[in-house]
């Protein structure tokens, strides 16, 4: 990706229809993690899974003083939301119309986060305790723009957690006409857990994101929480519209090398761990070219062997090295050195099972 593939408003003629954005599978916005690097790097697994931005505050984007820096993203990371935070409708609004116009396929309102740093400022999930303020946002949203607005939520917070006081905040929100619903299946616990507890200790109820879409069948229900097997991932399709998966997606990326296949009916080849690297590679040195260190790009790619032979010496070697001045290019290749390929994994084995079967000979 070069420079002028950055999209700006003066190129959101670009834009993806919102009424082609299939959220069948999608990639959860994760603070500090899911960034531009990112999504440029998971975009080499699959084309067409839906990808949200980092949650970006009304806020920053208003009144920071420079918006490529919340806003700017690559052409090749379409179909791409841009998740905000905030609860002022009229800046609801106002950051929407930026959304379109810097070529966003969607807007998404985050009314998940459990964070106390964002309740203080009635942002995320605190807002489900305030349905008709969430309205209010949503609708002015919609109002404003002509891409699709779409809210991000839990199943309820502390003690505002039955399936009626759900019901109560989904009903309330589609009667603006918003037509999409991403649940994360649990609670927030807004007192006495930290967000990364809020994303384990509050049980998962599945159950109760499958009876929405009974409810509600007119609206499309994505299930988020707790999904990290493919195939279980698959199996919500049976009961919702799609899937929103997060942390797997992350620390395992190469999981979603079967997506398109999978979800979207393509008949794609795979491509190889180690060839989805080296693809990332002129992305990155462009990016080295505009004196971004390293390490915050290669972090991203940790994972990409999860599980396979090499992996904890690929990690290792990144992890030592990326953050060195000067880093560059090398430093990937010496770390993919460290991992056999498909090729020779397969080599290995065979010459494992000839081992074996000597052997045994021998023994009989």
């Amino acid at each position: 990706m070069t420079s002028a593939d950055i999209s700006t408003p003066a190129s959101s003629s670009s834009t993806t229809s919102s009424n082609s954005v299939n959220r069948r599978f999608t990639t959860a916005p994760m603070m500090e993690w899911s960034d531009s690097h990112c999504r440029q790097f998971w975009r080499l697994l699959t084309r067409d899974a839906v990808m949200y931005t980092e949650m970006v505050t009304t806020g920053a984007i208003i009144h920071g003083n420079n918006r490529e820096r919340f806003l700017g993203y690559g052409k090749e990371e379409h179909p791409i939301a841009l998740q905000l935070g905030g609860s002022n409708a009229a800046e609801l609004a106002q950051c929407a119309k930026y959304a379109e116009e810097w070529g966003y396929d969607e807007v998404n309102l985050n009314v998940g986060c459990p964070s106390d740093r964002v309740q203080n400022n009635m942002i995320g999930a605190c807002l489900m305790g305030h349905p008709q303020l969430v309205a209010d946002g949503i609708k002015a949203m919609q109002d404003a723009v002509d891409i699709d607005v779409t809210v991000k939520h839990r199943i309820g917070i502390d003690d505002q957690d039955s399936y009626p006081e759900l019901v109560n905040f989904v009903e309330t929100i589609a009667k603006t006409g918003c037509k999409t619903f991403i649940v994360h299946a649990r609670k927030a616990i807004l007192q006495g857990l930290s967000p990364k507890e809020n994303r384990d200790i509050p049980p998962l109820k599945y159950d109760w994101v499958y009876q929405l879409k009974q409810d509600f069948p007119d609206l499309e229900i994505l299930i988020n929480g707790g999904l990290s097997k493919f195939d279980q991932m698959k199996q919500q399709l049976e009961h919702v519209d799609g899937v929103m998966i997060g942390r797997e997606a992350y620390h395992n990326p190469y999981i979603m090398a079967e997506v398109d296949n999978a979800f979207y009916g393509r008949d794609y080849a795979l491509p190889s761990r180690h060839k989805v690297v080296e693809d990332f590679m002129p992305y990155i040195e462009e990016q080295l070219s505009k004196d971004i260190y390293l390490s915050h790009i290669t972090r991203h790619v940790l994972g990409i062997f999860h599980g396979q032979p090499g992996a904890r010496q690929f990690r290792r070697h990144i992890s030592e090295n990326a953050h060195k001045p000067g880093s560059g290019l090398e430093v990937l290749r010496a770390a993919l050195s460290k991992v056999p390929t498909d090729a020779e994994n397969e080599a290995n084995r065979l010459e494992a099972l000839a081992r074996r079967a000597a052997f045994d000979k021998e023994q009989g």
